[in-house]
C-alpha cells in the first residue's frame, strides 16, 4: 500500500469496501475510460455558468462600444472556464477530506454532490490535486498577462474570483462551510465574470451590462441552492453549514423560488426602464421552464431521486437565457453598425466552448440511465 492509499484509508474509514475492489488503478484503465474518468471529474455541464457571463460581458463590451480584442476574449473565456473546471475538483476534493459526499455512488442524485471519481477510487488524491493545481496555475498566467497588456483591473476581478473558488471549500477559510457560498456564486457568476470580462474590453464600467448579467448570478445562485437540497444531511454531518442546512429545505425551496422571480422580473423590466434593450426579452422564453422547476421542487424537495429533472431543467434555464442573451447582444451590435467579424468569432467561441456541455445537458437522459438495473 502507498502513501496516498494509506492517507486514503486513514480519512475515509467509512468507505465501502466494494467500491475499492471494484475500481481499477488509474495507469490499469484503458485511456479513452481514463479520459472518461477525468471529464466526469470535471464536471463540465457546471462549467457554462462561467463563460456564459464572460461570453456575454465581452459581447456586451463589443455591442456598445465596437470593441473586441479576438484573442483578450478568448483567453478570458479559457481562463474562466479553467478555473470553474478546478474550482469543480477543489470542491471534490476538500469535501471528501471532509467527510462530505461519500454516499452509494448508485443512489446519488448525479446533479448533486461530487462527481464521485475520489470515493469510488477512480482517481487518487494526490493526481486530482495536481490536475486542479494547474489548471489554477494556468489561470494566473492568463491573468497576469491580461493585466500587463490591458488593465489592472483584471488582477482586482481575478484575485477575487480564484480566492473565492479556492477558498470556498479549502482550509483556513472554507467560507462554503458557514453559509456564505451561495452568495459568492451569485456575486462572481454575474459581476465578478461577467463584467471583468466587459471591463478587459472597454477598461470602463457599465450599469446596463450589470443589469443583464445579474440574472445569470441569480440563476446560479438557484442551482446552487436545489443541488444542496439532496446533501443537506451530509453537509450537516460534516459540519458544512449550507444556506439549506441552516434554514431548512423547505425554506430553501423559497431562496431557489425568490431567486428566479428576480432574474425574470429584472429581465422583464430592464427595458422598460431603460436599462437594456428590447433584444433581451426572448430570453424570457425559458420562464415556463423555470415554473415547472419550482413546482417540481416544492412537491418533491424531500424525495432526491425525483428532483432530478428540476435539477436538469435549472441548467437549462441557466444556460439557455446565457445564449439568448449573448445573442441579443450580437443583434444589439449589428444594429449598432459594429464590424461583424467580432459577432462571428464570439458565436464559434460560444460554440465551441458549450457544444461540449450541450450534450449532457439536452440530449444526455440522466434519470433513465440511473434507473436501469
Amino acid at each position: 500500500m502507498n502513501s496516498d492509499e494509506l492517507a486514503s484509508a486513514k480519512i475515509n474509514p467509512s468507505e465501502p469496501l466494494q467500491a475499492k475492489r471494484h475500481s481499477a488503478p488509474e495507469t490499469a484503465r484503458p485511456l479513452p475510460e481514463r479520459l472518461r474518468v477525468w471529464w466526469t471529474a470535471f464536471r463540465y455541464h457546471f462549467v457554462p455558468a462561467s463563460f456564459l457571463p464572460a461570453i456575454l460581458g465581452g459581447v456586451a463590451a463589443w455591442a456598445h462600444t465596437g470593441i473586441l480584442n479576438p484573442w483578450f476574449f478568448f483567453l478570458a473565456v479559457t481562463g474562466v472556464m479553467l478555473n470553474h473546471i478546478a474550482l469543480n475538483m477543489t470542491d471534490d476534493y476538500f469535501d471528501y477530506h471532509a467527510a462530505v459526499d461519500r454516499r452509494d455512488e448508485q443512489a446519488k442524485n448525479p446533479y448533486a454532490g461530487g462527481s464521485g471519481t475520489l470515493t469510488s477510487g477512480k482517481i487518487q488524491h494526490r493526481h486530482m490535486r495536481f490536475v486542479f493545481t494547474t489548471f489554477y496555475a494556468l489561470t494566473i498566467l492568463i491573468g497576469l498577462y491580461l493585466c500587463i497588456v490591458q488593465t489592472w483591473w483584471v488582477l482586482a476581478f481575478g484575485v477575487f474570483g480564484m480566492a473565492s473558488s479556492y477558498f470556498y471549500t479549502a482550509p483556513p477559510v472554507r467560507y462554503g462551510y458557514l453559509g456564505f457560498g451561495e452568495i459568492s456564486q451569485l456575486i462572481n457568476f454575474s459581476f465578478t465574470i461577467g463584467m471583468g470580462a466587459y471591463v478587459l474590453q472597454a477598461v470602463s464600467f457599465s450599469r446596463e451590462a450589470l443589469v443583464v448579467l445579474l440574472p445569470l448570478g441569480l440563476m446560479m445562485f438557484a442551482m446552487i441552492i436545489i443541488n444542496e437540497i439532496p446533501d443537506r444531511q451530509n453537509d450537516a454531518a460534516a459540519g458544512k453549514n449550507t444556506l439549506v442546512v441552516k434554514y431548512g429545505a423547505k425554506n430553501a425551496v423559497w431562496l431557489y423560488v425568490l431567486a428566479m422571480t428576480v432574474a425574470y422580473s429584472l429581465m422583464a423590466f430592464a427595458p422598460l426602464l431603460e436599462f437594456a434593450s428590447y433584444w433581451i426579452y426572448p430570453a424570457l422564453l425559458t420562464l415556463p421552464w423555470a415554473i415547472r422547476s419550482s413546482v417540481i421542487l416544492r412537491k418533491y424537495f424531500h424525495e432526491p431521486s425525483r428532483l432530478i429533472p428540476a435539477h436538469l431543467l435549472t441548467i437549462r434555464i441557466h444556460n439557455l437565457t446565457g445564449i439568448l442573451l449573448i445573442a441579443a447582444y450580437l443583434i444589439q451590435g449589428l444594429q449598432n453598425h459594429r464590424d461583424i467579424q467580432p459577432a462571428l468569432f464570439s458565436a464559434f467561441i460560444l460554440a465551441a466552448f458549450y457544444i461540449p456541455a450541450a450534450f449532457t445537458v439536452f440530449f444526455r437522459n440522466h434519470e433513465k440511465k440511473r434507473r436501469r438495473p
